[in-house]
């Protein structure tokens, strides 16, 4: 039997004296799309800083290919693994294509430059996510939207077998919501990433993860996960759920909520 991509253990992490993630157990098959839900404050950007090694556990262990994370060289393990958040930082006096070009760095070792063959796949990375038009353009004035497809090309051409992304939508339109997560499905690679938008994630996702009060409280398809119950329970709305067709037809169905409005909590 494959051995998981991702397995924690028995996770739990103290910021301070207070508790954020307690007891977390859970594995991920290579190739899955991972979706990490709950409501705010639940621990979603805590336990993937774990798993991107931004912070470090207090308790438990991560495996990554069957290996604790900590066993690899921080170079090693960001040429496994990419990382795009919610907030952008400011790159400034920069253009795209040299925010996109970061993908290779840690493909190089400290004096190397980029050579004819990362030129080429930088270049291919913009244009798959539509901004070859904007490619000298300074990074800092571009849209948000923009600058999330800039962060997803990077992560291409960082070519990492996991990729981790932590509520990269959140400020984003409904257009390009879909697009920057249709963008990374497409890379075909492992994918964990926290949403806010419920609808979007049980439709990509092939699992999904439930977060509350730092523990995990659910994890399964969406069909199993996503009921009126859990919705009631864990983000406190009245709700009906009904299945509609997925994004392939030889898929199963998807779970699609349908929220109550003007009643009283």
């Amino acid at each position: 039997m494959t051995s998981p991509q991702i397995s924690v253990h028995n996770l739990s992490l103290n910021l301070g004296n207070k508790p954020v993630l307690s007891g977390l157990n859970f594995a991920i098959a290579r190739g899955q799309f991972i979706g990490l839900i709950g409501p705010n404050g639940a621990g979603k950007s805590s336990l993937l800083r774990c798993l991107y090694r931004y912070w470090e556990q207090t308790e438990g262990e991560i495996l990554y290919a069957g290996k604790p994370v900590s066993d690899y060289p921080r170079r090693a393990y960001a040429r496994q693994v990419a990382v795009v958040l919610q907030e952008i930082p400011s790159q400034f006096n920069l253009a795209l294509f040299e925010v996109v070009a970061m993908g290779v760095t840690p493909h190089k070792t400290l004096f190397s430059t980029v050579n004819a063959d990362d030129k080429l796949r930088i270049l291919e990375a913009i244009e798959r996510v539509g901004l070859s038009h904007k490619a000298q353009q300074q990074f800092d004035s571009l849209s948000g939207g923009e600058k999330q497809r800039a962060m997803i090309a990077r992560a291409m051409v960082q070519q990492p077998e996991l990729l981790i992304m932590d509520e990269p939508t959140s400020h984003l339109d409904v257009k390009y919501q879909i697009q920057i997560m249709e963008l990374a499905k497409a890379m075909g690679v492992t994918v964990i990433a926290s949403f806010h938008d419920l609808n979007l994630a049980a439709a990509l996702s092939d699992e999904l993860l439930v977060l509350a009060q730092g523990t995990l409280v659910a994890q399964g398809t969406p069909l199993d996960i996503i009921t009126p119950d859990l919705l009631s329970d864990i983000f406190g709305v009245c709700a009906e759920v009904e299945t509609v067709p997925g994004l392939h037809r030889s898929a199963p169905g998807v779970p699609h909520i349908r929220y109550h409005y003007g009643y009283q909590l």
